[in-house]
Formats: C-alpha cells, structure tokens, sequence
C-alpha cells in the first residue's frame, strides 16, 4: 500500500471528520458519523491519519481534543462495512489502518485530550486510551468489546489496559467484555475527570487551553519520556531523562520561564 503524504501547506478534506483550529492553538478532531456512533469505515481510519499528520505539521497547533459526534464516542469498527462478503484480512486492516493512527497519536509531541462524550467500543476504546486525557461525561462508557464476537483486543489496547488498571482486572474487562461506567472508569484510573454532560465542553476545552498555553515543547519530550520507560531499565532512562532535560533547557520556553520568574511574573510561554 502507498505512504500517504501531507504537504504542511495542504489541508486535507474530510468527509467523515470535522477539523478545527481555535484561535488559542486547540485543535478538535472530531469522529463525524454519528449515525452509525462513530464506527470506523476505511475512508474514517485513513482521514483520522491525515488529520493526525496536519496536526502534527501545524506549528500553531499545540494541544488537541479528540471526540465524536453525537452521543456516541466510537463504537469501533463498523461491523456492516467489514461484513461485505469478501474475507478479511485483520492482519492487514490492523497494519494499515489501526496501528498507524495509535502510533501517530503516542508519537505526536503535542498532547491529545479525549473528550469521551458515550460509549467508546472496541477500537474506539482503545482510541480513547491512546490518549494523553480522558474527560468523560457521565454518559461515557468503555468496553472492550472484542470477546463478544470472537476477537482479541487490538490497536494498543493490550499495551494501555494493564499498564492502566493491571493485569488482573485487565484480564477480566477483556475476557468478559464488561462494560465500564464513567465513574468506575475514574475509580480504575482510566480516565482523568468525569463531569456532567453540560459540563463537558468546559471540562474538556479548559485542559486543553491550559496545555496549549504551557511549555508544549516540554510536554512532548514528557510524552516521550513515559513512552520510553515502559520498556526501559533505571539506568536506560536517567541517560534519557538527561538527554531530554538538556534538549528543554536549551529551550527559548526555559529562557522564559526563568525570566519571568525573575520578574516575578506569569511567563509566556510559545511551545519553542
């Protein structure tokens, strides 16, 4: 399958997402088939890609919120566009259309705040955990769907679920597909804040610009940072610990901080 490119002056089109960029550097990518509860088709997998690569490019973007239309967060694949009759091929769907949008989102160095409306289902869960925060409505659930028709977890589900909760419960929610409220969700520590519905835009939007208007170089070699120490020994990452505390010191946004601190003032920080 060919590499697909983006241009940073080439702006996309999307007939399956809504793309925003406010003012303050928040960007909204929002899963648009609300029909079918945000249920990935092919043509939404790929688009989610692109976007996920504009956001990358654009330099005025700094945070992002990720979220569906309608009442739903994603339902997962969208199980009537994979019953087609022709056989499938997981192994290919995953590597071309699922595992690049969860490997672009762990590699962006901006962060990307879920902004969990309902039910995240399957894929859409596991979309929803690849995030760097979770603020969900009381109306939200997660559920590892998979077992219910005869599949594994995928797309980093089994990477976040037990780093998240452990082993044991992580076992439980994927053996049995147990559905998981909001609130129990925040119990588990899976996501981050649970709000009331009419709070959820605020909620949401307010983390978002408080990201945006940090030193968002920073956070990313953060993001970096706890990607790497999964995987790593003690040593490995106080060499890399090092490695990017010099490359944030080296930073115009720690001239700043330092400045504005000597100036007994509230620093400006421009993600540089």
């Amino acid at each position: 399958m060919p590499i697909r490119t983006i241009s940073q002056n080439q702006m996309p089109e999307f007939t399956c997402l809504l793309y925003d960029v406010r003012p303050d550097g928040v960007a909204t990518i929002t899963l648009n088939r609300p029909d079918v509860f945000n249920a990935f088709n092919a043509s939404q997998s790929y688009e989610l890609q692109d976007a996920l690569k504009q956001v990358a490019n654009d330099a005025q973007v700094r945070a992002v919120v990720l979220t569906g239309a309608g009442r739903a967060f994603c339902s997962g694949q969208d199980l009537k566009d994979a019953s087609s009759g022709e056989k499938i091929s997981f192994y290919d769907t995953l590597h071309q259309r699922y595992n690049p949008i969860i490997r672009a989102m762990r590699a962006l160095p901006k962060p990307i705040i879920c902004r969990l409306n309902g039910v995240a289902a399957g894929a859409g869960c596991s979309l929803a955990l690849a995030c760097d925060a979770i603020v969900a409505s009381t109306d939200a659930s997660l559920i590892e769907v998979f077992i219910n028709i005869g599949l594994v977890p995928d797309s980093g589900s089994s990477y976040f679920l037990p780093r998240l909760v452990g082993s044991l419960k992580a076992f439980e929610l994927c053996a049995l597909g147990s559905k998981v409220s909001a609130e129990e969700a925040l119990r588990l520590g899976l996501v981050s804040q649970v709000v009331a519905p009419e709070q959820l835009d605020e909620a949401a939007y307010s983390l978002a610009s408080r990201y945006a208007s940090a030193p968002t170089k920073a956070i990313g070699l953060i993001k970096q940072m706890l990607n790497k120490s999964g995987a790593s020994s003690l040593d490995e990452m106080l060499d890399y610990e090092a490695l990017c505390q010099q490359i944030a010191g080296d930073s115009d946004d720690y001239q700043e901080g330092v400045k504005a601190f000597g100036e007994k003032r509230k620093p400006v920080f421009k993600g540089k």
